[in-house]
Parts: C-alpha cells; structure tokens; sequence
C-alpha cells in the first residue's frame, strides 16, 4: 500500500516540476513606454496578461528568444523619468538575469534583463527556483513520514 502511496507521491511531484519549467511554454514580454506619472509603464506596473487586454498603450507580446528587459531611464525624483519594456531579440552575451546601469542609445539608463513569461513586470527574481525548492523539500518530508 505505501508503495502504489509512494509512486502516486513521485508521479504528482514530478507533474509539479515539469509544469514549472517555462521551456514549453511560448514566453512573452509585456511591451510599453510611458514618461513622467502618465502612463501605464511605469513602476509599479501592476498589470497581468489579462489586465492588459484593457489598455491601449501596453501588450503582452510573444518573444521568440524568451528574454525580456525593463529600461528606467531618469532618476527616482526626475518629472521626465521613462519606463520602457520590450522583448530581446538576443539573450545578453552571459545569459545571467540582471538588473544594471548602463550606457544605451548613448544614455544612462537602469536596465534589468530577465528570462521568462511576462518577466518583465516586476525586478528580476528567481520565483522559480524557490517553487521548484519547496517541491523538493515538501517531498524529502513525506517521504520520511511515511
């Protein structure tokens, strides 16, 4: 009986981790600009793909290289501060998920690169991970309390 207990434990672990892989999935990028508080762009950005579908001037747009950026060009206190997110269509050069400043289309901007669907709504993070963490984990523990 704790065998069939244990392979259906495994089967439902392993259905967990694979629908966390993104590698399946087509991957998007939410894509706008807005300058100053008018806008829909900028941070906090507290769309989803379905709030979206309501706004004229933000998309949630597929992304054949998965990689999506959020470029903040200004300072915190700036009127003129922009918000701009886009796809990639490259991968930056080490493939780390980042956020820098950095000199582009000759001004300094914060630019953050992420690898995922609709990533680029919020700071880069490693949800993920910590999910696929926790899976290990809650597994390690039913397995021993059986």
């Amino acid at each position: 009986m704790y065998r069939v207990m244990y392979r259906h434990l495994f089967l439902i672990f392993l259905a967990g981790l694979l629908s966390l892989t993104e590698s399946s999935r087509i991957k998007r990028c939410f894509n706008c600009r807005s300058r100053g508080d008018l806008g829909d762009c900028k941070d906090p950005f507290p769309h989803n793909a379905t709030s979206v579908e309501e706004l004229r001037a933000v998309e949630a747009l597929p992304c054949a290289s998965g990689w999506c950026a959020k470029i903040v060009e200004g300072k915190g206190d700036d009127y003129a501060i922009a918000t701009e997110r886009m796809c990639l269509q490259r991968p930056p050069g080490d493939e780390e998920q980042r956020c820098a400043p950095t000199l582009f289309q000759g001004r300094r901007v914060l630019m953050c690169f992420c690898k995922g669907d609709l990533c680029n709504s919020a700071v880069v993070g490693q949800a993920n991970q910590i999910y696929v963490l926790f899976s290990i984990l809650a597994f390690i523990i039913f397995k021993f309390s059986l």
